[in-house]
């Protein structure tokens, strides 16, 4: 046993023992030593959560959103209360740097939680069709289930909206990084969430995930993760007809036009590839650059990855963090050891810490658009540079991909505006644009099915019923 181990579920408003004795190790892949031990929870754990979701959804959504917003609010205050738990423990079981672990990590689900509190005490009011009323109702019991490489912000994405919609929900948090989902929980009793609104089954994709993706008593599943996985949720879904939403890969394109402010937009650019060591799903892992500024921008790129100290997340100096496994780690070690394009930065061979599931910040040029490092989701801190002739070119390999989440574009205003409109994905920065948590976020082709945040998130987990007279 451990200070951090967490033995017990949360369903029903209580904490109560798995069905199994089994456990699950959880690792910090900066020492790659286990810290905790959380519970591998079994099909029959999700349907005694899924059970008390039922029991509780008429009485939550029951509830008017200005009374639901108010137990967000509460939620909120408690949550707060942990900011420097979270970041803590996001450092030791992910190895997100502490720095960015307490902006990002902690910061921005409570900026999202924050939002849905307000959102809820001003609903949007009922609309008229001639003789129809048109009314959002809660879309029923939710099951979620969420990744590893923002594993708080992802649960409260989630979790936030379908509470304020009235949903009750079923939460699966990732097995690799489940620790700072408990934070919320402890949250979540303290602030007084009813009996059954909230309920938490850790355990794996295989069991747990597919037990709530397959139950009959979920309305709804939100998913984020990889696309192969989603794939499957949505068939095992599908045979009741419930309804998913899912935020999957990307493969996000930076692209830098012949007006750019080349600099910026290099070292901009750079530090969105390898934020959270490049775990993550919008990172603009490819920088497309105008052929008259790509010799300078590569040049600006290795230097400006050879500036990411690696090592331990809780020293000041460190920038880049380990990847999440050992399992990560071999995957994106085997792309760059796999890569045909010209290293300018990184690999294999460059320096990081002897123990730990480290890999260098690495940067490739002559990137061939459609070959392996250009098309598939890499997952760490690899970034490849293409050059392109002209903005149709520019646009043309941008959307030379199956994913489509997110993206950036740099030039003059205009130009670069006319750009980001033609680029088929979810989201695009323009010079930079900073992220947006209220604004509707997910993806086009394979990136995913439906929204997250704000309204638009909200909305994902409503029905719209229109009641003639």
């Amino acid at each position: 046993m451990t200070s951090l181990d967490r033995p017990l579920l949360y369903i029903g408003g209580e904490w109560v023992p798995p069905s199994t004795s089994k456990t699950i190790p959880v690792d910090n892949p900066a020492t790659e030593e286990t810290i905790a031990q959380v519970p591998a929870g079994s099909a029959e754990d999700v349907d005694r959560a899924v059970t008390a979701a039922q029991a509780a959804f008429d009485g939550w959504a029951g509830r008017s959103m200005a009374e639901r917003g108010e137990v967000l609010d509460r939620l909120h205050t408690a949550l707060a209360a942990r900011a420097g738990d979270i970041a803590k423990t996001v450092g030791l079981e992910l190895g997100t740097p502490l720095k960015v672990a307490k902006a990002v990590q902690a910061g921005l689900p409570l900026t999202v939680l924050r939002g849905y509190a307000d959102l809820a005490v001003r609903p949007v009011p009922d609309e008229t069709i001639g003789n129809s009323l048109i009314v959002h109702e809660p879309v029923g019991v939710v099951g979620a289930i969420t990744p590893w490489n923002y594993p708080l912000h992802q649960v409260v994405a989630k979790v936030a909206a379908a509470l304020a919609a009235g949903c009750p929900v079923v939460l699966k948090p990732s097995e690799l990084t489940p620790l700072v989902a408990y934070l919320l929980f402890d949250a979540a009793e303290e602030a007084g969430v009813p009996a059954g609104v909230l309920n938490l089954v850790t355990g794996t994709g295989a069991e747990v995930g597919a037990a709530i993706a397959g139950h009959p008593g979920v309305d709804m599943v939100s998913f984020t993760g990889s696309t192969a996985t989603g794939r499957a949720i949505t068939h095992a879904a599908a045979d009741r007809i419930a309804r998913v939403a899912l935020e999957l890969g990307g493969k996000s394109a930076n692209v830098i036009l012949e007006d750019a402010d080349v600099v910026k937009a290099v070292k901009v650019g750079v530090g969105n590839a390898f934020l959270n060591s490049g775990q993550t799903c919008t990172a603009w892992t490819r920088m497309l650059v105008h052929r008259s500024h790509y010799d300078e921008a590569v040049e600006l790129a290795a230097k400006t990855a050879a500036g990411y100290t690696v090592g331990d997340p809780f020293d000041e100096g460190t920038r880049l963090g380990p990847l999440v496994s050992k399992g990560q780690q071999d995957r994106v070690r085997g792309f760059i050891e796999r890569a045909t394009a010209r290293l300018v930065a990184g690999g294999l061979d460059a320096p990081v810490p002897g123990k730990g599931y480290f890999v260098a910040p690495t940067v490739f040029a002559d990137v061939d658009p459609a070959g392996e490092l250009a098309q598939e989701e890499i997952f760490g801190p690899v970034l490849s540079i293409i050059p392109f002739d002209d903005d149709d070119h520019a646009v043309a390999i941008a959307n030379n991909s199956r994913y489509g989440l997110a993206g950036g574009v740099w030039g003059s205003d205009a130009r670069a505006l006319a750009v980001a409109r033609r680029m088929r994905t979810g989201a695009v920065d323009v010079n930079g644009g900073a992220f947006n948590p209220f604004a509707p976020f997910g993806g086009y082709k394979q990136s995913g099915v439906g929204r997250e945040l704000g309204e638009y998130g909200l909305a994902e987990f409503q029905q719209t019923k229109a009641i003639q007279r």
